[in-house]
């Protein structure tokens, strides 16, 4: 490669990387100092061996430090609630619900670790900026410790506002968990007791391990 063309690649690699630092501290204060917000999602799971798509709808609402309440609506009615120490998984129509540890849910890098905060981009990850998409700015992540659960990873997020609000996320086995976030609002009120649960009765609770 002539000498001017690899001086122009490690300059233009040095602005990428700089631009995409910045993003991330951004995008880290914006969770850092965010209280609570609430919204809706669309999520979609491509299974990676039948190229298979289900899609699921729902809400989503988060509070300060790390309760988390997602209300899966459609294709049936899921809830997944973190609490302080619990996170329960229930599922009405089945009568069932499962009991986690909060440690066992967010040592992974899941979906839930992005959406809590938990997952920090500068210090977990390497950010490269692909620029704008839209009237978002686009991301690729890779872990600097990769997982089963999490290999490579694309986010969106809307400048100004600094939240994540389209999240891409590829494991060891090639199968994708894409999320898109709408009508979100940040910082508003919210009960505590949306991050609780009491079964209801003839409901039978299962202690769970991440992962079955």
């Amino acid at each position: 490669m002539p000498r001017f063309l690899m001086g122009l690649v490690f300059v233009l690699t040095g602005v990428w990387c700089a631009h995409a630092e910045d993003l991330s501290d951004q995008i880290q204060k914006r969770y850092d100092t965010l209280q609570s917000f609430q919204g809706f999602f669309l999520q979609k799971l491509t299974n990676a061996s039948s190229r298979e798509v289900q899609e699921r709808l729902g809400s989503i609402t988060f509070k300060r430090p790390r309760f988390i309440r997602w209300e899966t609506t459609s294709p049936e009615n899921e809830l997944l609630i973190i609490g302080q120490d619990t996170v329960w998984e229930y599922f009405p129509e089945e009568e069932t619900v499962y009991r986690y540890s909060v440690e066992q849910v967010l040592s992974s890098k899941t979906m839930i670790r992005f959406l809590s905060g938990e997952a920090n981009l500068k210090d977990d990850f390497i950010v490269e900026d692909l620029g704008t998409d839209g009237e978002f700015r686009h991301l690729r992540i890779i872990p600097r410790e990769p997982e089963p659960n999490l290999v490579e990873g694309e986010l969106w997020v809307r400048p100004g506002q600094d939240m994540l609000e389209k999240i891409k996320l590829v494991d060891f086995f090639g199968n994708i968990n894409e999320l898109e976030l709408t009508g979100l609002q940040l910082d508003v009120e919210v009960d505590p007791k949306a991050f609780t649960l009491d079964p209801p009765k003839g409901t039978e609770v299962i202690e769970g391990l991440v992962g079955e």
